[in-house]
């Protein structure tokens, strides 16, 4: 049961994909950590502390909100966009922990190499060395592809999917892991996990591949569109893929170093997860038949539907 001298933890993104799942972990099993939740808008502020939570106001992009959100705090969790923002949020908010006296940070990075050259990777790897001078003791998690992008980012609907990196192999890992991961590692603190890297990427698969085993869960026919970079970079000049600039050209950058090898490791399996929870990583297959209900949905929509995230 948590008590005053129990560890604080800050957690941010709650209303987002991975945040929610942190902030369910650790209702499901509260141990003896304190909670503290910031959020940016004015009615999930009210709805949390509705709910008896402890609350703040949050703005990653508003430096004056970081002051009062981090007084006390103790171990604060790092969960930003994937955009260029996340340089300079990620500076202020670490200048901030440390006026505060955080004792522990835990930040969500990708799977990438030290020496990777794809500009989104690169804001990460600035990041992860900014907070690691603060002298604030560490933790950085990378995971590989989402399994759970199958639902928002690259959905099956009509019953077909598309890959923008030929027939390269890639990495997944669940949403919920990674969550789990993140909760484990803010209860146990800097004394089990200072300076650690633990890297996420549980399966490997191909599109086709991929799209075998849809089928096989949904009993549906499902395909892989297999396509190429120039493909993606075509749909964001015709503004089919609504995105910022830096962002978009990211992944043109991306997925042609997956399509010509460059980042061949994403295709490589590295899971620390049996060292931190006890237990496997969720397989792809396990997480399609979880959310066979949405999957099957999103296969019925008509190919010029927007699937809702």
């Amino acid at each position: 049961m948590a008590t005053d001298n129990s560890p604080l933890i800050f957690l941010m993104g709650v209303t987002g994909q991975t945040g929610r799942f942190i902030l369910e972990d650790f209702d499901r099993n509260p141990s003896d950590a304190r909670i503290r939740i910031g959020v940016r808008k004015q009615e999930d502020l009210e709805r949390l502390r509705n709910e008896g939570r402890d609350a703040v106001l949050f703005d990653l992009d508003d430096p004056r909100t970081f002051g009062p959100a981090l007084c006390g705090v103790d171990r604060l969790n790092i969960l930003t966009g994937y955009t260029i923002a996340m340089t300079h949020q990620t500076k202020t908010l670490v200048d901030a922990a440390k006026k505060a006296g955080v004792k522990h940070i835990v930040n969500q990075g990708v799977f990438a190499n030290d020496d990777c050259t794809d500009s989104k990777f690169s804001w990460f790897a600035l990041v992860e060395c900014y907070i690691e001078a603060s002298g604030i003791p560490w933790t950085h998690l990378h995971p590989n592809m989402f399994m759970d992008g199958m639902l928002n980012v690259s959905p099956p609907t009509g019953g077909s999917f598309p890959v923008f990196w030929g027939e390269q192999r890639v990495g997944y890992i669940a949403v919920t892991d990674i969550a789990a991961v993140t909760a484990k590692v803010l209860r146990d603190g800097p004394e089990n996990h200072a300076s650690k890297n633990y890297y996420l990427s549980t399966e490997t698969m191909t599109g086709p591949e991929l799209a075998i085993m849809l089928s096989e869960v949904m009993g549906r026919t499902i395909t892989c569109d297999v396509r190429h970079p120039a493909d993606m970079e075509a749909l964001f000049k015709a503004g089919g893929l609504k995105v910022e600039d830096w962002y978009a050209k990211s992944s043109i950058e991306f997925c042609t170093q997956l399509a010509d090898g460059r980042l061949g490791y994403f295709g490589t399996v590295r899971d620390d997860i049996p060292y931190l929870l006890g237990r496997p990583g969720t397989s792809f297959r396990a997480w399609a038949t979880a959310h066979r209900a949405e999957l099957l949905d999103l296969v019925d929509r008509r190919a010029d539907e927007t699937p809702t995230e």
